[in-house]
């Protein structure tokens, strides 16, 4: 087994079985690893966000496209409905990746 401690981040099979594995598995996890981290990091088209949601500005190790956006909560009595920006919740900020090839998102915070 390694000496090296695994990242708190790591979940715990992988934190216990990655080091179970041959040198030629561990390479090949990193080439997936390092293919998936370049497919979060790209950055999204215009075109392929939603119609309220403006990018922002981050730091160079944001994944994806961080956006503000203005949502609709679902209730279909709120005024948020109507689907008028002004009557929007928001703004929130959520980041915009691929995932697999599909546009997945994910809550960040409020500006």
């Amino acid at each position: 087994m390694s000496n090296q401690e695994p990242p708190a981040s790591l979940p715990k099979y992988l934190a216990e079985g990655l080091p179970k594995q041959d040198v030629s598995t561990l390479r090949d996890v990193r080439e997936y690893v390092d293919a998936l981290i370049e497919e979060h990091q790209q950055p999204l088209k215009a075109e392929e966000l939603p119609d309220t949601a403006e990018p922002v500005a981050r730091g160079s190790d944001a994944s994806g496209t961080v956006v503000k956006e203005k949502v609709k909560c679902g209730d279909t009595t709120c005024k948020c409905a109507s689907g008028d920006l002004a009557d929007m919740h928001g703004p929130y900020l959520y980041r915009y990746y691929r995932k697999n090839g599909e546009l997945t998102s994910e809550y960040v915070g409020k500006p």
